[in-house]
């Protein structure tokens, strides 16, 4: 018998597990944030405990800080800007979510994502003129002092000259496993009127020389112009790669990510698996914590769930159709 989990408020446009799956953060058409909590930890049931104003626009995105950094989100709204908001307690006063920081940008945000690297927080931002910009957290105790550490576009090379970018989306996905030992990366992919934009490439930390590089690019040299709506980076236990998922107009992809630079300082890559069955764009992926298994969603309304046999051969393990009470 199913049994929902949380009851989302109708406009609700966009929701994020915390790291642990013990909060549920939601975002709403009239630019509100919900948090929902379990008042019982035996539960799997979810309500809201909070809700509070985050923009005048809609929220598009939320996406929770790690847990290292306290209880915070960052929610992006239909205008393009990017707020912090934490949970707080002052004085007697009880709990209460406030604003840490307000990013203004002359271009709209469109994806944000954070990630933990050896030296501290980092944020990655998608933008809508085609450039990425990396921000470094100043203070671990002050989510409010946000250093810019680099800007760049979403190129191989570095010098390459075009027209003014459009975009309409973008996508990115921490390397689960930066901070452990291993240099920050991140992969990202854009849906644009640029196609040199659009390629989901693979960006690496390099402290020598204190900037990021490209050192893979996920597209075939016939795909490498295409759209892009979603990237996903599996955790590793200990494979001898990295996977990870793109979802194009083609389909999803999952692609094989070798660990050792060549010569050029770029990572060997195969794609392995090309995974039909959405009628037509996937919005969003996730992986499970073991990274052995996809969740796929997109505008046929479906979530999917993938798996690869022994033999390295993927399949679709299950559907799930969405139901109206």
């Amino acid at each position: 018998m199913e049994k929902p989990v949380a009851t989302l408020d109708r406009g609700t446009t966009c929701s994020a597990w915390n790291y642990c799956g013990e909060r549920l953060a939601a975002g709403s058409v009239d630019g509100s944030i919900s948090i929902f909590d379990s008042r019982d930890p035996s539960s799997s049931s979810f309500i809201r405990s909070f809700k509070f104003k985050a923009h005048e626009a809609g929220i598009v995105k939320v996406a929770w800080i790690p847990p290292e950094y306290g209880d915070a989100v960052g929610c992006i709204s239909e205008d393009g800007t990017l707020s912090i908001w934490e949970e707080l307690v002052e004085g007697t006063q009880p709990l209460q979510w406030k604003l840490c920081k307000n990013f203004k940008t002359s271009s709209k945000i469109l994806d944000i994502q954070f990630g933990v690297t050896q030296t501290s927080l980092k944020m990655v931002a998608a933008h809508s003129d085609g450039y990425v910009k990396v921000f470094e957290l100043l203070d671990p105790l002050e989510l409010k002092n946000w250093q810019l550490q680099a800007e760049f576009r979403n190129v191989i090379d570095s010098v390459s000259t075009f027209g003014k970018a459009s975009c309409l989306t973008a996508c990115i996905s921490w390397n689960p496993r930066s901070g452990e030992g291993q240099e920050s990366s991140f992969i990202l992919g854009f849906n644009s009127n640029s196609p040199q934009l659009n390629s989901p490439k693979v960006w690496e930390f390099d402290p020598a020389h204190q900037r990021w590089l490209p050192v893979a690019e996920l597209a075939l040299p016939g795909d490498k112009g295409n759209p892009v709506y979603s990237v996903a980076w599996a955790s590793n236990i200990g494979r001898p790669y990295e996977v990870i998922a793109v979802a194009s107009q083609k389909g999803i992809s999952i692609w094989h990510v070798g660990s050792t630079p060549d010569s050029d300082g770029r990572l060997s890559i195969e794609k392995v698996a090309q995974l039909s069955g959405h009628n037509n764009e996937v919005w969003q992926m996730e992986w499970d914590m073991s990274g052995m298994t996809l969740a796929t969603t997109g505008s046929d309304g479906r979530v999917r769930l993938w798996q690869s046999n022994l033999k390295g051969t993927w399949n679709e393990q299950a559907a799930f159709e969405p139901t109206s009470s």
